[in-house]
């Protein structure tokens, strides 16, 4: 803002004054309609007619833009408009807290001179502290074991030697850790050996990819008693979610890559208050037949809860081996089929259809978290009357509607699967939809992108073995690098196996 008492007499000047105001007016809009330009593009990102289809994690990337060119504006506008000459409003910022576990290097700033002009030494009165997060590249170091040997000057007993400590790869150069730190950037981080490689060699430390590979091979072997016993304790549950996703394979006979599937079974009680801990475990597979489904379901017994897909009904069937399985079907799946006859056509019916569905969701919004029998009175006396109407509603479309338009075929498979759909109803342990699963596959995916496609079936197995460990460390609060240097230590030196539970991810978490 002018200040009167500082504007020149001159004209001239005056007018200078002005002109200079008025650009830097005009700036100031430009960063605006460019801040309004970014926004409106990742609105149309986000919920554009083309939302569905675009990769959650592009959005972040589109985020992750669209904060760094604001930044960049900002940063303009403080270098125009310096803040001691503006008010002074701090702007909004979510900085976060620094842990209270990262070491603190202190710097004490003191004045050019604490005698005071009077001549009187000058004392402390207070301070300001402030806090920045520093970071130091990954630095490798090396661990230099000396085992001294000892014999007797007065006999010849022989030599005395301390044993020498069991490695993960005996006679290799990595410490347990240093193969964490390899499993965790290729499974948790996405960075396939390769790449982790090249960062190697810019701290002058020569691995070839091969290398880094047994590393990762030798410990997918050693930590599969860990994943066979993460699968027995997911499989006791009675109730859990499963879900498939590509998995690309190469052919080396072909010469080119295979389809196979991981399959993804997982159990997240967290919603209704259970008390068994949360877990996901991939198991690849060369197909999509439910045969595989079936397959890693023997033993399991109680409710699982999937997508439409028509492999699963051989887990339904009456001619079926093994203990019963009830099926719950997704809602969310259900509203995808109306989202797209919504979006791509003026569809009144299917608009309807949504807003009965988002009615659901706003109860399920209300009692997540609470104990299954408060969850299911809710929904017997909110949402069962709201899906009698929905059946109505169904019933009534389904007959005035041709079956092999695009709206006929999502009505149609809302009435194929809906008593799968309604068995929420029923069971507070159930949830609306099988987005739990499907949140756990999403890093599958992500690594399958930057890896392109396993080397072979056993690849891909080992694959699904560390990473389901890595996964299942998320949503117990488990740093994975910790928990897998913790666990292969503890296999070297000989964990019991009749005690491999001990070594499962939540397991870790309740003793640190």
């Amino acid at each position: 803002m002018l200040n009167m008492a500082d504007l020149p007499d001159d004209v001239a000047a005056l007018k200078a004054i002005v002109i200079a105001a008025e650009a830097r007016d005009q700036r100031k809009q430009e960063r605006i309609d460019r801040l309004e330009l970014l926004v409106a593009a990742f609105k149309q990102a986000m919920f554009g007619r083309k939302s569905e289809k675009i990769d959650p994690d592009q959005f972040e990337l589109a985020l992750e833009d669209i904060e760094t060119a604001i930044a960049a504006i900002h940063a303009e506008d403080e270098a125009l408009d310096p803040p001691k000459a503006r008010p002074t409003k701090p702007r909004n910022a979510n900085r976060g807290s620094l842990p209270k576990h990262l070491p603190r290097i202190e710097e004490v700033i003191e004045p050019e001179a604490t005698v005071c002009g009077c001549g009187g030494g000058l004392h402390q009165i207070g301070e300001d502290v402030s806090e920045r997060l520093d970071v130091i590249p990954a630095q490798f170091r090396v661990i230099v074991t000396r085992r001294p040997k000892y014999a007797c000057r007065s006999c010849s007993n022989g030599v005395v030697q301390a044993p020498a400590p069991a490695r993960l790869i005996p006679g290799g150069m990595p410490t347990e850790g240093t193969v964490a730190h390899v499993l965790v950037s290729k499974y948790a981080d996405h960075l396939p050996l390769y790449r982790q490689a090249q960062i190697y060699s810019r701290q002058g430390i020569d691995l070839d990819r091969s290398t880094l590979a047994a590393w990762v091979g030798k410990a997918a072997y050693e930590l599969k008693p860990v994943f066979n016993a993460l699968v027995a304790d997911l499989k006791r549950s009675t109730k859990l979610f499963m879900d498939e996703t590509r998995a690309p394979v190469l052919d080396p006979k072909a010469g080119k890559t295979k389809t196979g599937y991981f399959w993804a079974l997982a159990r997240d009680d967290r919603p209704w208050g259970g008390t068994a801990p949360p877990g996901v475990a991939f198991t690849y597979a060369p197909g999509r037949s439910g045969q595989y489904a079936d397959t890693i379901l023997q033993g399991f017994t109680g409710i699982l809860q999937v997508d439409g897909y028509a492999g699963y009904n051989r887990l339904i069937q009456p001619d079926r081996t093994g203990p019963a399985i009830q099926l719950a079907y997704c809602w969310a799946h259900a509203r995808r089929k109306l989202f797209e006859v919504a979006r791509n056509s003026t569809a009144p019916i299917a608009e309807d259809g949504l807003k009965r569905i988002s009615e659901l969701y706003k109860i399920e919004a209300e009692i997540r978290n609470l104990p299954s029998e408060a969850r299911l009175a809710i929904r017997q006396n909110q949402s069962a009357p709201k899906i009698a109407a929905f059946e109505t509603w169904l019933t009534h479309h389904r007959t005035r509607i041709s079956a092999k338009s695009p709206l006929g075929e999502a009505l149609k498979y809302i009435a194929k699967y809906w008593a799968g759909l309604c068995l929420f109803l029923a069971e507070g342990r159930i949830e609306m939809d099988s987005n739990t699963v499907e949140r756990t596959i999403r890093p599958i995916a992500l690594n399958r992108k930057n890896a392109l496609f396993a080397g072979h079936d056993a690849g891909a197995a080992n694959w699904a073995t560390i990473a389901s460990l890595v996964e299942t460390c998320k949503p117990n609060a488990v740093e994975p690098h910790a928990y897998l240097t913790a666990t292969l230590r503890a296999i070297v030196s000989g964990h019991k196996q009749s005690q491999i539970d001990d070594l499962l991810p939540w397991n870790y978490a309740a003793k640190v």
